[in-house]
């Protein structure tokens, strides 16, 4: 899969720069980056509306910065739980 990814993305350093391999070194490290990057918002909104077409309830929280993940998950399932009993 990462060699494949890999020719996709050198493929399309070498269409933008045709012969300049420093700049299609730059155009791919660019790429790389991008392709990298996640829009926390979108991933959130397009998980909401997949839940409402088949029904499923959501709820958002903040995840606690220390402890190890299952102490993170334990305290946050606690929290979400307590916020809905105040609610």
């Amino acid at each position: 899969m990462r060699e494949q990814i890999s020719s996709e993305i050198q493929s399309r350093a070498e269409k933008k720069c045709p012969g300049y391999k420093e700049a299609q070194q730059k155009y791919a490290k660019e790429y790389r980056m991008s392709i990298h990057r996640w829009s926390y918002g979108r991933l959130i909104k397009s998980i909401k509306s997949q839940a409402a077409k088949v029904g499923i309830s959501t709820e958002i929280g903040t995840q606690p910065i220390k402890g190890s993940p299952q102490e993170k998950a334990g305290n946050l399932a606690v929290f979400a739980y307590q916020e809905r009993q105040a609610a």
